[in-house]
């Protein structure tokens, strides 16, 4: 029922929320300063980067041949010293070659050892699968207890040119800032994932929503009429009032229905307290021409009922302000997420209308397995391969035409997902996916969009292709 357009959507949406806002490490600046402590503490905060890598067993010498020590193997395989040997700033420091890590690189196996023979690591190393916050926690332990008090270490900085007690001191903290800023990062793209699926459940939840939001405004109409017998004044049509309207054999069918009820006990949903919706409603309902012949037809049946509540929700309910208002409160999501939903609850009454002597079914979360993986297969991939498709995007574009240093942020992401889709999805057609992702292009991003994202993926099609990636 959470179909693949919606799902590409969210993706995209939040794939550009993430990466607006994603950083790997916050590797420090050089200072642009005269102070013999601030520049110390910056050359000593590489120093201690590149050996922290050595530490781990990782490299740090440009060709990648010299010697290494050989680490202990559950500090070997952390994901932290990986990540931190992959980050571009850190490549362009080993790149340079302009620390002094050539000089400390000897101290390596010392600090190893004394790193594994801690107490910090024996706890570290009882965890069988330590999370990314245990690996960061022990690493800025280590810094601001091992390497900030070993005497050798010590030594060896105070041989360095221009030493300073106080920048090295500001480095250990630098660097501690540093290897925490990696779990922030992680954090927030398994935050990203977890909004992604949050945002597909809220989806489902407004389809529900709608129904007892139907389910409301009959009760609410009944009120009314029982409110209108006891004036003081009642006419004959109080006192005997047409009840068609809350008699409704559809929303009576769909009051019991056992797919309804079975998600309500998981996810409670009211309208009771939007009052001022409720009314402004109903008010519009009651005043409408679709009212007054439903309620003035000679007879009605079942699939009258459902005809009405699906005339009432295509012109009344989705298209107006008030429930636009309403949603909005109630989720961001909702109001993106409004025009499929709103689809999907009438194809539920159709269907309905079709089975009259059957309980009114509602549609699944997801259609099956794959649909309920899609979004985040498509969102990790995306997340992974990002620099690669990225290089895809700036190999096809027609630069005649477009500038690929000035292209709009959105259609990046966009073309990013898509690319995702079209390797990733032999069994979608690739025009099914160009298609998809030229319409959120249009709806979401600039007026050009759509037509720059059409010809870009149109060149990568053909590049994929050409190079027997996908034969599709």
């Amino acid at each position: 029922m959470i179909n693949r357009i919606l799902i590409r959507i969210k993706v995209v949406q939040l794939l550009y929320s993430y990466l607006l806002t994603q950083t790997e490490f916050r590797i420090e600046q050089q200072p642009d300063t005269t102070s013999n402590d601030k520049r110390f503490a910056y050359a000593v905060y590489l120093d201690l980067l590149l050996l922290i890598l050595e530490i781990s067993g990782v490299s740090t010498q440009r060709d990648a041949h010299g010697k290494t020590i050989t680490p202990d193997k559950k500090l070997a395989s952390g994901r932290l010293a990986r990540a931190l040997a992959a980050d571009p700033s850190v490549r362009e420091v080993i790149f340079r070659a302009s620390t002094d890590i050539d000089t400390l690189r000897p101290l390596a196996q010392h600090l190893h050892d004394a790193i594994t023979q801690s107490a910090v690591y024996a706890d570290y190393r009882k965890k069988r699968s330590p999370r990314l916050s245990d690996e960061v926690e022990l690493w800025t332990t280590i810094v601001e207890t091992i390497l900030a008090r070993d005497k050798e270490l010590d030594s060896a900085m105070r041989a360095l040119p221009g030493y300073s007690s106080v920048g090295f001191k500001r480095a250990i903290i630098d660097l501690a800032s540093t290897l925490r800023s990696y779990y922030g990062a992680s954090a927030g793209y398994l935050n990203a994932l977890k909004a992604l699926e949050d945002s597909l459940n809220k989806a489902y939840e407004l389809y529900h929503s709608i129904f007892v939001l139907m389910i409301e405004l009959t009760r609410e109409q009944e009120r009314r009429l029982e409110a209108a017998k006891e004036k003081h004044l009642a006419t004959a049509d109080d006192r005997n009032p047409n009840t068609r309207f809350i008699d409704n054999g559809f929303i009576r069918k769909l009051t019991e229905a056992p797919a309804l009820k079975e998600y309500l006990k998981e996810n409670p949903i009211s309208w009771e307290t939007d009052i001022t919706l409720i009314n402004s409603l109903l008010n519009a309902i009651t005043t409408s021409s679709i009212y007054t012949q439903y309620m003035d037809a000679p007879a009605t049946d079942y699939y009258a009922d459902c005809e009405f509540w699906r005339n009432i929700l295509r012109t009344i309910i989705f298209p107006g302000d008030d429930l636009a208002e309403a949603l909005e409160d109630k989720s961001v999501y909702w109001n993106d997420d409004l025009p499929i939903m709103g689809t999907f609850v009438l194809k539920t009454i159709r269907m309905a209308q079709q089975k009259p002597d059957a309980p009114v079914d509602l549609f699944p979360r997801y259609k099956d397995e794959e649909d309920a993986t899609f979004g985040a297969e498509l969102f990790v991939d995306a997340v992974k391969n990002r620099d690669k498709y990225r290089s895809l995007i700036d190999k096809c574009i027609n630069t005649g035409n477009w500038d690929p240093e000035r292209l709009a942020f959105m259609d990046i992401i966009i073309l990013t997902v898509a690319i995702s889709e079209i390797i990733n999805y032999p069994n979608i057609p690739a025009v099914v996916t160009m298609n998809e992702f030229i319409e959120i292009a249009n709806n979401y991003s600039s007026p050009k969009s759509g037509q720059f994202i059409n010809g870009v993926l149109s060149s990568i099609c053909n590049e994929l292709r050409a190079e027997g990636t996908i034969v599709k």
